[in-house]
């Protein structure tokens, strides 16, 4: 890239100084040289009008998973970054729900490696145990030195206390952040939708709000017992939002994040059996879905995540009850955290500030001489989210071939910038 002119864009970043300023951003080959209202333009510039649309920290998503190594058929790094641009993200947290399990120095290197000179930043998340069976710590220190930013069993939960305990305390001392997957599954088992009313009507097994808020109150124990940092993945229910708010209360080092689609959707959407609805943790209730919108705004939730789950066609089309869990879901945050009530700057508290904090990651300020790290986007521009439009290899989304609205309109990272 060369010379761009960003003219009109409103900034909204804390950090820096033009916050809620409408000015023009030059950006010469990645790097921020000047910001100001109507700066000139030379026959070298390229220039963009984005008048009124808002300039923000590029998003960084803390929950999506890609299939490399191993299931590429789902979505590979190139395939997944792509989607992750054209969403507003520079920077994903990758599950280590792979095969094999990315749970040693040489997976999270292979993932290092395959995402070097990506718009996108790639922060690779070791699993805590080996293979993921929740029996054997796995090799924190070595994954964290290759790179790996926090440590986690995806979407399988650490069962064993004990090595919960022990992966708390051995990351602790190195200056790791483990994530926890919340659900007890000796009391959600094999259940395929959210335990309630909905559940009863069609006659399927439901998984209990308890299942979910029994496992963050064990490990919030646990962190507190060992003084150490936790984040909480995909939160669904009220009872966690009351648990986690009550423990920030207390000053413990705990942060959390809800996926988008947990905002938006209710139990009542599975009603039609759409496979697309079937996610894991499952779609809640109403009530919950306004608890979750209030720990937004009250700050006890830090971020909101994609949890992008990709899946080849026969994966869900098929019934409801043997169908796997997931959607795709990168490109579509924006347009569900808008649709959800979320104003611009929560937006960019939630996708950007807070993630940055969960992962450890410096934050952006957005002053001279600095490289560009950053997202434009128009909340009240329309889309059609479809086959033309979707950048994933799967098609995986209960939102597809639908309007959507809240576009992303320029993405710049790593000295390089992207029109979805």
């Amino acid at each position: 890239m060369s010379n761009l002119l960003l003219k009109s864009v409103i900034i909204l970043n804390q950090a820096s100084e033009f916050h809620n300023k409408r000015v023009d951003v030059r950006l010469t080959n990645g790097q921020i040289t000047e910001i100001g209202k109507d700066l000139e333009v030379d026959g070298e510039t390229e220039v963009f009008d984005l008048e009124g649309q808002f300039l923000a920290p590029g998003f960084i998503d803390l929950n999506a998973n890609f299939g490399e190594p191993g299931l590429e058929t789902k979505e590979d790094i190139l395939s997944g970054s792509k989607a992750a641009a054209a969403g507003g993200f520079t920077g994903v947290a990758l599950m280590p729900n792979t095969e094999p399990a990315v749970h040693s120095k040489a997976e999270v290197s292979l993932i290092m490696n395959r995402a070097k000179e990506n718009l996108v930043n790639v922060y690779p998340l070791g699993a805590i145990s080996k293979n993921r069976e929740g029996k054997d710590l796995a090799e924190l220190y070595d994954m964290f030195l290759s790179g790996a930013k926090a440590f986690t069993d995806g979407n399988r939960p650490v069962a064993d206390a004990g090595l919960m305990n022990r992966a708390l305390l051995y990351a602790k001392g190195f200056g790791g952040v483990i994530f926890s997957y919340p659900e007890d599954r000796s009391i959600g088992g094999s259940a395929k939708m959210n335990e309630g009313v909905t559940s009863t009507i069609l006659g399927m097994k439901g998984m209990p709000a308890l299942a979910e808020e029994l496992m963050v109150s064990r490990d919030l124990f646990l962190a507190a017992y060992n003084d150490a940092p936790i984040h909480f993945s995909t939160i669904t229910t009220s009872g966690s939002v009351a648990l986690i708010r009550e423990a920030k209360q207390r000053g413990m080092k705990v942060t959390c994040d809800v996926a988008a689609h947990h905002l938006v959707f209710t139990d009542d959407f599975v009603k039609g059996f759409d496979s697309n609805f079937k996610v894991k943790p499952p779609l809640r209730t109403e009530a919950d879905v306004e608890a979750l919108k209030n720990g937004l705004s009250d700050g006890t939730i830090d971020a909101v995540v994609s949890q992008h789950t990709p899946h080849e066609i026969e994966f869900k089309n098929v019934e409801f009850e043997i169908a796997s869990y997931g959607i795709i879901a990168l490109q579509t945050v924006l347009p569900l955290a808008l649709k959800a009530g979320l104003a611009p700057d929560l937006i960019v508290e939630k996708l950007s500030v807070g993630p940055r904090k969960a992962l450890r990651l410096p934050q952006v300020g957005f002053s001279v001489g600095e490289y560009a790290d950053l997202v434009v986007f128009d909340p009240q521009a329309e889309w059609e989210f479809g086959v033309k439009t979707n950048y994933s290899r799967s098609g995986n989304s209960p939102l597809f071939n639908q309007k959507l609205k809240g576009k992303v309109s320029f993405v710049c990272n790593n000295r390089q910038y992207y029109l979805p």
